[in-house]
């Protein structure tokens, strides 16, 4: 039935439907927020906790400080508080909340004060709100307290208020993720009274405090940020429960923010700039780079990957990108991605700059047509020189740059006043020139720019009248030197240009190279142990680092594969990993999670979700930005595989399933003919002779005797086809190797079956003389008569024929009827178990094991079996058997 537009905006919204599923297998986080310290925060969770004690809740303390309070202090009387975990820090004892502790006690609720302290010591999380994290994943409530100051993108706001710098920092998400956020108030004047008391630190502490921190203009501007932040909470549940239960409001259109970053330090001030304007907003936001082709310094990478995990922190999609021109690529990605707002940091810039150079925000203002623009300026810093920013960049290695730049420069000197001596050339400075383009070939820009003064000033000293002094005498000369120079640094500056984009494309296309020979050794594989030692040794390979792959197994991740192979992981090691494969995210070193580990596990990630952890030693070492992004694409290629191998595996598991499943059908099916028509035969045999016994005649009586023996035999028959194919399927058939005389047993099997089948005519013809065979007897005997009772079922009317020769070093037994045939198609199938053909009537004849039992006899006498149609006479069916000879020979006693 069709919707109209009604019925659709009536329907809940589907992402805040799951979101709201998803808080339901979790527990709550709830926060008391703060303005400062000392505005009741603990105090208000205390009283609030002894409430829900009264009540008949369990509610457990598994950390509160007091702060010497002794008012706060009162309020612990009568609840339940877990013992702390004893730690040693720098020769100390500390008093630690303990995570174990709480996670086995279980309470409903627990009390966690702090929320943005860090941890010290031997503890699975360096802070406390991961800690609270895995509380509320593990299904507990948990209460805890925190000051605005401490969230990370509020950060600068408030060391720029109070002049004091924020060391514990809290990620936003944490906040925006918790269920209920309280807010505790408490107005600046009476805040500062109450530390002039006593109330909120000690009689020194306060002193210091009221000094620094607790002074009104901070205490309001504090509370201003909290009222707001509280305020935007508020309108974000508002939104949500909108949401969930279809209720239609004037929200806006979606908001979409673009944040332009670089390797500066201004960047972290746009990334915080740009969280909270998200959050205020509540609109989605991606943070970009835009990378020239040429490499960066390692000093400038490092500072953009920080920048990046910030932005990561604070709940943002990020992204690289590589291009020259940044105002194209910028708004290319904009408006692919429907950004509505571009936020980018700028810089003031001097006079003589504004005049040469346009900046990157005034250009992308005046091509960004319907994008707003959002400047961050960097307050702290304004009057930054120019030249003093290019004295404090100076590449890597520019000392060595310059003494290249020094012996070309002084080569071309000696090289010039050598050709002077038999040769006066007018353009010897071309010479300096090429001094110029090596220096820059060899050692960078610095080395270009230093040739072309250092040539400058030896071509003038050397070769311009008057030589031996730095003066010009001609005009002429004083241009030619300056356009020397202008052209010497320009093709210096090209030289030195091209030599970074060959270094970074010659790095590249080995990383690029080392990618595709991986892949192609993860095409070619299928075994998933293969590709774990291919994934193992070509991060080795790469990162030079000891590698590990855990996969799950039994409920738990098992080490699989290590480069080197004698890497071991300790018992913090493998609890990393099974961190980072319950929870999808990094754990070890350099993490959040387990930090003491020397080794950093992260997850495999695949469509079907996490196949394996894979671990590196990191032991504080973090990686460059182009080993990142080389393990980042070796992990996802590993993961694809690893996945691959795994659907392999399930693929032949259900295909065997499924052949199962075809098999017992096919039992199912016959049992319900081959037990079915015998059995209505005996039962209808056995009550005609019960009711009707005494008036009947002597040859019906016998008729229906007859038929209870025929059907009873067959019913033998059809239980010991299926008790020697169940053998035949354990393996469990052991075929004598006696001598075995064939005449016999084939006269024997024929005068069996003319019992069974009186009705068909049997002939043999056996070769004399036949020699003996290493076999079964029983089983080649079961074997004829099966070939036997098929050809009855089979060939017609007319006789079926038994023959038994010897070819070369084997004996050929056969037996051939004249029936209508087997089709060329079937003859590959009829020794499959349950294959049976009908008669024209439609009728199936038989349970199809017949000729599969005889294949596996035969093969386990080491002989073959083999069917051909037609047989002869363009018509019939031949089965034939070859075994071979033994070796040594039978006596005529031994024959007897």
């Amino acid at each position: 039935m069709p919707h109209n537009d009604r019925d659709l905006k009536s329907r809940p919204d589907p992402d805040a439907l799951l979101a709201l599923a998803e808080q339901g297998r979790r527990g709550k986080l709830t926060v008391f927020l703060g303005a400062a310290p000392g505005v009741g925060k603990t105090f208000a969770m205390l009283t609030r906790a002894r409430r829900l004690k009264e009540e008949g809740g369990d509610i457990v303390i598994g950390l509160v400080e007091t702060h010497g309070r002794g008012e706060t202090a009162a309020l612990l009387e009568g609840l339940e508080v877990l013992p702390r975990r004893q730690v040693l820090h720098n020769g100390r004892t500390l008093h630690e909340f303990d995570l174990d502790a709480a996670l086995a006690r279980r309470p409903r609720v627990i009390l966690v004060d702090e929320l943005a302290h860090t941890n010290f010591g031997e503890s699975r999380h360096p802070k406390r709100y991961q800690d609270i994290e895995e509380l509320v994943d593990a299904g507990i409530d948990v209460w805890t307290a925190l000051n605005i100051q401490h969230l990370e993108s509020l950060s600068d706001v408030v060391a720029h208020i109070a002049g004091v710098p924020v060391r514990e920092r809290v990620p936003d998400t944490v906040l925006n993720r918790a269920d209920d956020v309280l807010l505790v108030d408490l107005p600046p004047a009476e805040l500062i009274e109450r530390l002039k008391e006593g109330k909120v630190y000690l009689p020194d502490n306060a002193k210091r405090a009221a000094d620094r921190f607790f002074r009104l203009g901070n205490l309001t501007a504090l509370r201003e940020l909290a009222l707001r932040r509280t305020a935007d909470r508020v309108d974000d549940q508002m939104v949500d429960y909108l949401r969930q239960n279809a209720i239609e409001g004037p929200w806006g259109a979606a908001e979409r923010l673009l944040v332009c970053i670089g390797p500066d330090p201004l960047s972290e001030k746009v990334v915080r700039t740009a969280s909270r304007l998200a959050s205020g907003l509540n609109a989605d936001w991606l943070v970009v780079s835009v990378e020239r082709a040429e490499a960066e310094s390692s000093g400038a990478m490092r500072q953009l990957d920080e920048t990046f995990r910030l932005a990561e922190q604070l709940g943002a999609e990020t992204r690289r990108i590589i291009g020259n021109d940044f105002v194209e690529e910028i708004l290319k990605l904009a408006r692919r991605e429907h950004a509505t707002q571009i936020v980018i940091g700028t810089r003031r810039h001097y006079f003589p700059l504004r005049l040469f150079r346009r900046s990157l925000p005034d250009a992308l203002a005046a091509r960004a047509a319907g994008i707003a623009i959002h400047l961050v300026t960097d307050g702290s810093a304004p009057a930054v020189k120019p030249a003093a920013r290019r004295s404090s960049a100076l590449p890597d290695g520019w000392g060595r740059g310059v003494a290249i730049a020094a012996g070309t420069a002084v080569a071309a000197t000696a090289l010039g006043l050598l050709i002077e001596q038999f040769v006066v050339l007018q353009n010897i400075s071309l010479l300096f020139l090429l001094a110029v383009l090596v220096s820059a070939t060899y050692a960078g820009y610095v080395a270009a720019i230093a040739a072309a003064l250092i040539s400058v000033l030896a071509y003038n000293f050397c070769f311009i009248e008057p030589v031996g002094t730095f003066t010009v005498a001609e005009p002429h000369e004083v241009f030619a030197l300056f356009v020397f120079l202008a052209a010497a640094m320009l093709a210096g500056g090209l030289a030195s240009r091209i030599r970074e984009q060959a270094k970074t494309a010659r790095r590249r296309a080995a990383a690029t190279q080392a990618l595709y020979d991986f892949s192609r050794k993860l095409s070619g594989t299928a075994n998933a142990e293969d590709v774990l030692w291919a994934a193992v040794t070509q991060i080795h390979a790469t990162l030079r680092r000891n590698a590990a792959l855990l996969l799950p197994e039994d409920g738990d991740v098992r080490l699989m594969a290590a480069w080197p192979p004698d890497t071991e992981l300790g018992l913090t090691d493998t609890m990393a990993g099974r961190w980072a494969f319950e929870k999808k995210e990094a754990a070890g070193n350099g993490t959040g999670t387990l930090p003491n580990s020397p080794f950093q596990f992260r997850p495999l990630m695949s469509p079907h979700g996490v196949v394996g952890v894979f671990g590196f030693l990191q032991e504080d070492k973090p990686l460059e930005i182009n080993e990142e992004r080389a393990l980042a694409a070796i992990l996802d290629q590993t993961a694809i595989a690893v996945d691959r191998a795994r659907l392999s595996r399930e693929i032949l598991d259900q295909a065997a399933q499924l052949e199962g499943e075809k098999f017992l059908a096919a039992l199912l099916s016959s049992i319900s003919h081959d037990l079915r028509t015998p059995l209505a035969t005996i039962t209808g045999a056995v009550t005609s002779l019960r009711q009707l016994g005494e008036r009947m005649s002597e040859e019906s009586r016998d008729d229906l005797l007859k038929s209870i023996e025929e059907e009873s035999g067959r019913l033998t028959r059809f239980v010991a086809n299926l008790l020697d194919m169940t053998r035949i399927e354990a393996g469990t058939v052991n075929a004598k190797r006696d001598w075995v005389d064939v005449a016999d047993v084939v006269h024997s099997a024929v005068e069996r079956a003319r019992k069974y089948f009186p009705g068909r005519v049997f002939e043999t013809s056996i070769a004399p003389d036949l020699p003996l065979i290493r076999g079964d007897s029983v089983l080649l005997g079961q074997v004829i008569f099966n070939l036997l009772d098929n050809a009855d079922r089979f060939g017609g009317d007319e006789p079926v024929s038994v023959y038994g020769r010897r070819e070369e070093d084997e004996i050929v037994l056969s037996v051939t009827d004249l029936g209508k045939g087997i089709a060329p198609a079937d003859l590959d199938h009829v020794f499959d178990k349950f294959f049976r053909k009908g008669k024209p009537d439609g009728r199936s004849l038989g349970t199809g094991l017949g000729l599969s039992i005889s294949k596996g006899f035969v093969e386990a006498m080491d002989g073959r079996i083999k069917a051909e149609s037609p047989a002869m006479k363009r018509r019939g069916t031949r089965i034939s058997m070859r075994f071979p000879v033994a070796e040594t020979g039978i006596t005529e006693k031994e024959r007897g």
